[in-house]
């Protein structure tokens, strides 16, 4: 149970730590999108110049300073055994001398200051190159001096006659410092961010305007959003348009479908309280009056059932199937024949072994209202059905009246029955939900329902174009 405790403890102490990390970094991090991105394109650069300055660079100059200091050294220990072979102290510094002031070095013999110790700047990376390579070389070396004069070293050496000193300047030990390279690279460096970041700047603007209108959206408010960006932005801005398009056409719907429910109620509402205010306690109800308020019952109830149903197509958005298309389209046919319906398959066109993605269950019902009204509105029906590459394309005519080009786009509006006064016909029925529902079955698909005039019959074609 202890050892269970201790557990526990530990494991809380872990969780606190790493909230607190987490604390710490989301504090120290940009909070904004620009500011994430400026940092993930700036860090890479400036990482990359340390490494290429300190790696590369620091690397290769030294190299080129222990070869250098190996050629010096050779010449300063020819400038030692000259001295040493010497007998004396006068003859040693003339034969130093004779050597030294051929090859550049200047020779002090004796050197009573001669410095005993190494010295160089601690900053002076070369100069520890330089002090290791000359004490391998000349092991009479006592001392290196790179601090008195930072344009010449002194060597201090250790002689027969006493200690001497050899002095000859650093740029021939040591590689030029990389200035240029380091500014060259840093001026690029910086001139290639502020190009990136402008460029950023251009990239992340249609994100804010994208986050612009998502946000005022959010308030009730509808701003103009154009598509712009990278392709990936294009891509969440159509998104975002598209699903701003189906809720406010769910707005809309709603509202007609409350303005259609409470203007078609009305009259069968009407005539059902007419006729019970009319109805004596003493007689008994007249038989025709009890058909007529049946009968408004009845339309009152198909009216209702019709609504619900569109609501209902509205909130089912199962997964789509990809199943044989040709095949679906026959059944419908002979389905809808079975019903007594005067609908037959006048051309079908694509491989019959080939599918397509869609929803069968809505492409159904969509396909069924439409063959609804082209034998409501007209004698008989024609269904087309064309697989293509790239897309299936069903079309439903028939030989009634049509619709005048004019109205088309009104026609496909939920419950627009192409009557002003809006005023029920009890020949053809209907709610004004035929067209709307393919309609909006075919936008859930990523397609169109296209109306137009038909070539074999006469009257309206109505097409469904899917995507395949």
């Amino acid at each position: 149970m202890a050892d269970r405790v201790r557990s526990e403890r530990l494991k809380g102490t872990w969780l606190r730590r790493d909230g607190a990390r987490s604390d710490l970094a989301k504090r120290i991090l940009p909070r904004g999108i620009y500011g994430r991105a400026a940092l993930i394109l700036v860090l890479p650069i400036v990482t990359l110049l340390l490494v290429v300055s300190v790696m590369f660079l620091q690397r290769h100059f030294e190299g080129v300073t222990r070869q250098m200091t190996a050629s010096m050294a050779q010449e300063i220990a020819l400038v030692a055994r000259r001295i040493e072979r010497a007998e004396g102290t006068e003859t040693a510094g003339l034969a130093g001398e004779s050597i030294a002031a051929p090859l550049g070095l200047t020779l002090r013999l004796p050197d009573p200051d001669a410095a005993e110790a190494d010295a160089r700047k601690f900053y002076d990376l070369s100069g520890r190159v330089v002090i290791e390579e000359l004490r391998a070389e000349i092991p009479q070396i006592r001392a290196v001096d790179l601090t008195t004069d930072y344009k010449r070293v002194a060597i201090t050496m250790i002689g027969p006659f006493g200690p001497y000193s050899l002095g000859f300047e650093r740029k021939r030990v040591s590689a030029s410092n990389p200035h240029q390279l380091l500014v060259l690279m840093a001026v690029t460096a910086m001139l290639m961010s502020g190009i990136a970041i402008i460029f950023l700047r251009n990239q992340l603007r249609p994100i804010k305007r994208l986050a612009t209108a998502a946000e005022e959206y959010g308030r009730g408010r509808v701003v103009p959003y154009r598509i712009g960006g990278a392709a990936e932005v294009r891509s969440a801005g159509a998104a975002f348009l598209d699903m701003r398009n189906r809720i406010e056409r769910s707005n809309e719907q709603r509202k007609l479908m409350l303005s259609g429910i409470s203007h078609d109620l009305r009259t069968p509402l009407t005539r059902l309280k007419l006729g019970l205010s009319m109805m004596s306690p003493d007689l008994p109800p007249d038989e025709a009056d009890l058909v007529a308020m049946e009968s408004d019952i009845a339309e009152m109830t198909h009216m209702v059932e019709a609504f619900l149903d569109f609501a209902r197509d509205e909130a089912q958005d199962g997964p789509p199937q990809r199943l044989p298309a040709l095949p679906f389209v026959r059944a419908l046919v002979g389905d809808a024949q079975r019903a007594g319906q005067a609908v037959s398959l006048s051309r079908i066109e694509g491989d019959e072994t080939a599918a397509a993605t869609f929803r069968p269950d809505t492409l159904r019902r969509a396909v069924e209202n439409l063959i609804g009204n082209a034998v409501r509105y007209g004698s008989l029906a024609e269904v087309d059905a064309i697989l293509g590459a790239r897309s299936f394309v069903i079309a439903v005519e028939d030989d009634g009246p049509g619709i005048p080009e004019d109205r088309r786009d009104e026609a496909m509006r939920p419950f627009t029955r192409l009557d002003p006064a809006r005023n029920r016909d009890q020949v053809h029925g209907g709610a004004g939900l035929g067209l709307s529902i393919a309609a909006d079955v075919a936008r859930a698909h990523g397609g169109q329902l296209r109306l137009g005039r038909g070539a074999l019959l006469g009257g309206l074609r109505a097409e469904i174009v899917l995507p395949r």
